[in-house]
């Protein structure tokens, strides 16, 4: 009997990339959710992510286990919810025998002048930074230790199907775009900002999830690259979906006024830093790896304005 993958974090952005993706390819796939979400094709389980034994059981006869679970974006339920969520999985995998893959984000980095690769030092200028830096620690220690088998894989932004909740790109340009109304950006347009594309990062997850000797590591799902400024990619974005192209740039003292009233608004201001220097993202790792050629900014923004009139 084949072994499933198992994704800890069903119904999210890359989840929902990543899961058909494994279907359409006949392999069995097991989902688990907080929610009990469902999905044609899969096994779908309600689980408590917070208790361990539970999220043991459910893991258990997995080929690798994918870890995608999305949490409220505060400080106080990151602090609250994040160590205790990467210890519940690294014991279920290590009583499992288990491979693990940890999906990140770049927060740990903090600002980085150039480009962001895998031997990046974690420099957290952020309170959510902190956090990340810590338990990608922990695992990263784990491994060290030769205690579990495990990876991370880390992406920039996000940006493409699904991503319609998660991706400021979406709120700010696309759906702005969509209503004939300005594109926003925040605080600076002219700056270049790497964005991942949300089927580039599952085919990532996909490869990695059957390879086992890209465990151990740290990887940088596939973006395209040379990063583009705010500004080409909201004129990108405007001219394949036959609108205009100008827009409007949100100060920092704009987002921090709107933060005053709006808690999710308020959350995002210490990530600021992100969008006024360059963002540089490198995923040359995975790309000479898997002879892997991300998406281009065009192909991926010309697909994802497909993927949202359907």
């Amino acid at each position: 009997m084949r072994k499933p993958i198992t994704i800890i974090g069903a119904g999210g952005t890359i989840a929902n990339c990543l899961a058909p993706l494994i279907i359409n390819k006949n392999e069995p796939l097991r989902l688990l959710s907080r929610s009990g979400y469902s999905m044609a094709g899969a096994d779908c389980k309600k689980v408590a992510i917070n208790n361990q034994k539970e999220l043991s059981v459910a893991i258990k006869d997995s080929k690798v286990v994918i870890l995608l679970v999305g949490i409220e974006y505060t400080t106080a339920q990151w602090q609250l919810q994040w160590p205790t969520i990467m210890d519940n999985c690294i014991t279920s995998c290590i009583e499992n025998n288990v491979p693990f893959i940890f999906f990140d984000n770049v927060y740990m980095y903090g600002k980085v002048d150039g480009r962001m690769t895998e031997s990046t030092p974690f420099n957290p200028c952020s309170k959510k930074g902190e956090i990340r830096a810590t338990i990608a620690s922990h695992l990263l220690q784990q491994i060290k230790k030769n205690n579990i088998r495990a990876s991370i894989a880390r992406a920039a932004d996000f940006y493409g199907p699904h991503s319609e909740e998660k991706s400021f790109f979406h709120q700010l340009v696309l759906k702005n775009l969509q209503a004939g109304k300005k594109a926003q950006w925040m605080v600076n347009a002219k700056a270049a900002h790497s964005f991942s594309y949300t089927l580039d990062m599952a085919q990532g997850l996909y490869l990695l999830a059957h390879d086992e000797n890209t465990l151990n590591q740290t990887w940088h799902m596939p973006t395209a690259k040379p990063a583009l400024t705010g500004e080409e990619m909201i004129a990108m974005a405007a001219n394949l979906m036959g609108q205009n192209n100008k827009y409007m740039n949100l100060s920092k003292w704009m987002i921090k006024s709107v933060g005053w009233f709006n808690k999710e608004v308020a959350e995002s201001v210490e990530m600021l830093y992100q969008y006024e220097y360059p963002y540089l993202f490198s995923s040359e790792k995975f790309e000479k790896y898997f002879n892997y050629k991300p998406i281009s900014y065009e192909q991926g923004l010309r697909e994802t304005n497909l993927f949202y009139k359907k």
